[in-house]
């Protein structure tokens, strides 16, 4: 804060022994000491005070923050939502009174660059489950 030496010092501590006198000057320096820790204290305080009211923007921007994240992905929760209840709906008939497939065709590209369609496949984890072979009955082996 200042830059004061300890000649500088002696010299101010003389001057003020000089000005003051010696009765006086303990009872200067006590007061100025209680002083100047009143400054630090209030100093700090004020300090304190801006720490917190900058902690406390920095809280609400992040709130903000959250507030507009949290309502995008509730929207594209919602989307989704009624994208899978239209995908699971019934489908619905023609004019012509047939139904139409839920599942789309899946298209793969030859080898020669061609597009062929291919039947739709079930998904992974919902194939059937293998039938058992029936059992084959033994012979009894000869006793001889």
């Amino acid at each position: 804060m200042f830059d004061f030496g300890f000649s500088q010092l002696i010299v101010i501590a003389l001057v003020l022994l000089v000005v003051v006198g010696p009765e006086r000057l303990p009872r200067v320096a006590r007061t100025a000491g209680h002083l100047f820790g009143r400054m630090q204290r209030y100093i700090s305080d004020v300090k304190a005070d801006i720490q917190r009211e900058m902690q406390l923007d920095e809280l609400k921007n992040i709130q903000e923050q959250a507030r507009t994240f949290e309502q995008s992905l509730r929207k594209e929760i919602g989307k989704v939502r009624s994208d899978v209840q239209e995908a699971l709906s019934p489908p619905e008939p023609d004019a012509g009174g047939t139904t139409t497939a839920a599942l789309p065709q899946v298209v793969a590209a030859a080898p020669t660059g061609q597009v062929s369609a291919q039947e739709p496949q079930s998904a992974p984890g919902l194939e059937p489950a293998p039938v058992p072979a029936p059992a084959v009955p033994t012979k009894p082996a000869d006793s001889v």
